[in-house]
């Protein structure tokens, strides 16, 4: 079995690049320390990854519903796509 993590780590590792940019983009800096400070004040880096999941979740619903194109079936392959090249 793997070895538990800290969420809060895991969420910022994800963030951190992006925050970063952020502040270069608003012609600023900041640290990794900085930024993980950051996210972690107030429960940011919680409301963080909250609004990810929702996000994800709204997008696969969206994905998942029935379209006007028929849902993806298993297909058998044909004769070419059987053979391996060597």
């Amino acid at each position: 079995m793997t070895e538990k993590k800290r969420r809060e780590k895991v969420t910022a590792e994800i963030t951190l690049a992006h925050l970063t940019q952020f502040a270069v983009e608003a012609g600023g800096s900041l640290s990794p320390e900085e930024a993980i400070a950051f996210l972690n004040q107030n429960g940011r880096a919680y409301a963080m990854w909250k609004r990810m999941m929702q996000a994800g979740e709204e997008y696969f619903k969206s994905t998942l519903q029935p379209q006007e194109q028929p849902a993806l079936r298993m297909m058998r392959p044909s004769r070419e796509q059987r053979r391996a090249a060597v």
